[in-house]
Formats: C-alpha cells, sequence, structure tokens
C-alpha cells in the first residue's frame, strides 16, 4: 500500500496567512501541519508516499521534506520514499488523487488530506484492509463543512452528502480514505460539482452502492486545520500532550 497526502487548495479562510505560505506548512505547536499527516502514515507502515501541491508551493515541499531523508519507516528503519505531484488548479480531492494514479500502480492506497491531524491509531486498519475502501468518521457539531454520512441501524453507511445545508446526521467523513485498485474506474464520468470541483465523495457513494464502502468511528482527537480556531485548537492540543518534553 502507497500513501497519498494532497496539500494544495489555497486556504483562502486562512488569509492573511495563506498569502505568505501553502497552510500545510504552518506550525503546529512545534512542526509543520504536514509533519503529522506523514507521521501518521509511516507510523502506520506506509513508507511511500507522494505529496500532491500546487505549482507556487512545491519548491517548499521539497525545500522542508525532501525525499523523506528524515523520516525512517518502521518496516525496516530505512529512509522513507517522498515523490511530489503537480495539481495544477485546485479542482478538488478526487482530481488531486487522480494524480497519483501512475505512483499507486496496482497497489491499494490511502489517502490523507495534509490538513487532517489524526490521533486515532491507523495501522491496524490498514493491514487488514483487502478490498472495496474504507472511511473514518466523526461526530462534529459543524457537519455542514464536510462530508456527512447516513448510516442504517447496522452501521452501514447509505449516503454521504458533501457539505449539505441540512445535515441528516453529525457523523463528519474525515480526511483519511482507503481504497482498492478499482478507484481508478470509479472516477469514469465524473463530472465537476457545482463548486466546480471533482469531489471524493462521488467516488465514496460508488463504493457504497457497490456495497463495499466500510466505516470507522474515530474515538480519539481530530483536527481539520481549516480555519484560525482550529488551527489554534490543535496548537493547544499538542502542547498540552507534548509540551513537557520540549521544556
Amino acid at each position: 500500500m502507497k500513501g497519498i497526502i494532497l496539500a494544495g487548495g489555497q486556504a483562502t479562510r486562512l488569509y492573511p496567512l495563506t498569502l505568505a505560505t501553502n497552510k500545510h506548512l504552518l506550525p503546529v505547536y512545534d512542526k509543520p501541519v504536514i509533519y503529522y499527516a506523514i507521521e501518521k502514515l509511516v507510523t502506520a507502515g506506509i513508507d511511500r508516499i507522494m505529496i500532491v501541491t500546487s505549482p507556487a508551493h512545491l519548491d517548499s515541499f521539497v525545500s522542508l521534506l525532501g525525499s523523506g531523508q528524515n523520516f525512517k519507516s518502521t518496516r525496516n528503519n530505512k529512509q522513507i520514499q517522498i515523490v511530489y505531484g503537480i495539481q495544477n488548479s485546485p479542482s478538488g480531492l478526487a482530481d488531486g488523487l487522480y494524480i497519483a494514479k501512475d505512483y499507486i500502480g496496482d497497489d491499494s492506497c490511502v489517502l490523507h488530506l495534509g490538513d487532517n491531524i489524526f490521533e486515532d491509531d491507523i495501522g491496524g486498519h490498514l493491514a487488514r484492509f483487502k478490498k472495496g475502501a474504507l472511511v473514518f468518521l466523526k461526530e462534529v457539531t459543524d457537519p455542514e463543512r464536510f462530508g456527512v454520512a447516513e448510516l442504517d441501524k447496522n452501521g452501514r453507511v447509505l449516503d454521504i452528502i458533501e457539505k449539505p445545508a441540512k445535515p441528516k446526521t453529525n457523523l463528519a467523513v474525515t480526511g483519511l480514505y482507503v481504497y482498492d485498485n478499482t478507484v481508478w474506474r470509479k472516477m469514469i464520468g465524473q463530472k465537476p460539482s457545482k463548486r466546480g470541483e471533482f469531489e471524493i465523495t462521488f467516488v465514496n457513494n460508488k463504493y457504497i452502492k457497490e456495497r463495499s464502502l466500510k466505516a470507522v468511528f474515530l474515538s480519539k482527537a481530530w483536527f481539520d486545520i481549516g480555519t484560525f480556531d482550529s488551527l489554534h485548537a490543535a496548537a493547544e492540543y499538542m502542547k498540552k500532550k507534548n509540551g513537557k518534553n520540549k521544556r
């Protein structure tokens, strides 16, 4: 299994900070946002990762991360591999995923949004994954910001609606997805949404129609670094968690 971290976008809600830099390079306490995504994947056993970003910020990511020399694989203690993909315009998560198609090859993949921070251990879920798709859900107070999942009484996902004005549930689909190699053909025929983006929800609903999408409920902290409040909350959390080790 290979990893993909999406680190593009304009992040207009974080202006003027993101007029100067990519939001995934902003600090969350003692490290850049994107470090958390890389470390989460590496800890879960993923040591081949493509980072997809915009042309304007590619040099900054290369300067910070290089080819992955500052991260060690948990499988063999050698340097992981980091490569880069270019998303020329903010055309959606599914478009960002498709850029990694040739890099993923015949493997399955885990897609991690670079502005999401997860405290749950995902290694076991990745190790047990065989086929279909896997999404990670979290109860939130502002579900209209996210893709929202509707479940049946047995916990099976019936539908996912992207940023609904009137959410049916408070179950947000977080920025972590696992896909088998059929994901690429599920993108065939997709058209841009009303937002002008190729939505990952379109892909997830294809798996739902095949009854091959499963959901995991997150029990620990999760942050989506899309607003000043969430950026600050994540920094405060990490300071409380790790600050004593920095003194």
